[in-house]
């Protein structure tokens, strides 16, 4: 998922937290881990460029300076979604230097207007919702494989359903408590696919709302 290299070295911060994501790269911070976390998840994005531009801008005195965002996000061509080049930080961060910043962000919204993209910054508050806990959670059935008659039996009953919970859907499956518990991690994993739809901006458990999309297999 990851293209091309950062135009400058991604090193340790003073939140003193780093690491490498896998398919996209090295993180610096705890936030920028869980924003990885979620644009990795997410089958729509393409590619992920850690620090991939720099822009020059001229503060209030008319001196040089350069600002490197953060990433830049580019989609499937089959999804008409201009890229994003962004931006992560701390809200905390704004509060203590945020008329430097202001600057940074209008310098990057004027070059994204000429580029065709489009500038977002993302805080904790966009970032650690429960969308994010859901992803962290879906992540482990993501890659499981099931059988297709085992696919083709859940999303037949669904279809069938049209709209239910989860728990109404296994009773509907199955009548044992065993062969109900045995196929929860096929649901988790269909809606990991989105060949079940569900509601992932709400915390995610057995009475979660889910519904059929359509396809059986």
């Amino acid at each position: 998922m990851i293209s091309n290299p950062p135009v400058r070295e991604i090193k340790t911060t003073n939140r003193s937290v780093s690491g490498y994501v896998p398919s996209i790269g090295r993180y610096e911070s705890s936030l920028e881990r869980d924003m990885f976390e979620i644009l990795r998840f997410d089958d729509v994005v393409e590619s992920i460029s850690p620090q991939p531009l720099t822009i020059e801008y001229e503060d209030d005195y008319g001196r040089k300076r350069k600002y490197t965002p953060d990433g830049l996000i580019t989609f499937c061509h089959d999804f008409e979604q201009i890229p994003i080049l962004y931006e992560i930080k701390y809200r905390q961060d704004f509060r203590s230097d945020w008329k430097n910043l202001l600057r940074k962000f209008r310098a990057a919204k004027e070059f994204c207007m000429n580029a065709h993209f489009e500038f977002h910054v993302y805080t904790e508050n966009e970032i650690r919702t429960p969308y994010l806990q859901n992803v962290k959670f879906l992540w482990s059935f993501k890659n499981r494989e099931f059988t297709k008659n085992i696919v083709k039996q859940v999303l037949s009953v669904l279809s069938d359903l049209d709209e239910a919970d989860i728990n109404l859907l296994l009773f509907s499956l199955a009548r044992d408590a065993n062969n109900r518990a045995a196929l929860i991690p096929c649901i988790w994993h269909l809606i990991s696919h989105k060949k079940i739809g569900c509601d992932l901006s709400t915390p995610l458990n057995m009475n979660s709302h889910i519904w059929s999309i359509g396809a059986t297999e």
